[in-house]
């Protein structure tokens, strides 16, 4: 029972300090048009992987209600820390171990289902990040497979986008 206890409040104390995620300046936002998809190789959420033909964003069905998805169904993010149309992340250092961002190499996403305005914005390290509505796609390291949302409501900071490109705030995890 003490283990338990233990490994419960150290994954509170994790979670609260990867909510403080400071911004990182010095990134600059692509845009563009959403685009009917095709079938491309889809991005991995661990470690915020690229695809060599772009990212594919599309639509599932949820307990939160329509969410926007990758190729391979997994859900992303939406960070309340990150500043609309501002092409940068406020999720650096530790925080992007456990939120990695959805990346990919192409300057146009493709998209089916999605109505919000989808982009890019240039990651500290080069890689282009994913924008929605001109706000960064983050993944959730816990989400193991298609149809996870783990990361919903995580210290009132994470949500999941709406095909719209808005966040769902409702479905709270409470950690």
């Amino acid at each position: 029972m003490k283990q338990h206890l233990g490994t419960g409040l150290a994954a509170v104390v994790l979670c609260a300090a990867l909510a403080g995620c400071a911004g990182s300046p010095g990134t600059t936002t692509t845009t563009a048009a959403p685009t009917p998809s095709a079938t491309s190789p889809a991005a991995t959420p661990t470690g915020g992987s690229t695809t060599a033909a772009g990212v594919d964003l599309k639509t599932a069905s949820s307990s939160a209600g329509n969410i926007v998805v990758d190729a391979k169904g997994m859900s992303v993010y939406f960070f309340t820390k990150d500043t609309k149309g501002s092409g940068t992340s406020a999720c650096t250092g530790a925080c992007l171990t456990m939120w990695p961002p959805l990346t990919t190499t192409s300057a146009t996403p493709t998209v089916e289902g999605v109505t919000g305005t989808v982009g890019t914005i240039t990651t500290s390290d080069g890689a282009k990040q994913v924008t929605l509505n001109g706000l960064p796609l983050y993944y959730y390291e816990q989400d193991k497979k298609p149809g996870d949302i783990l990361g919903q409501g995580v210290n009132d900071l994470w949500y999941l986008a709406n095909p719209a490109g808005e966040m769902i705030r409702t479905a709270s995890t409470g950690y």
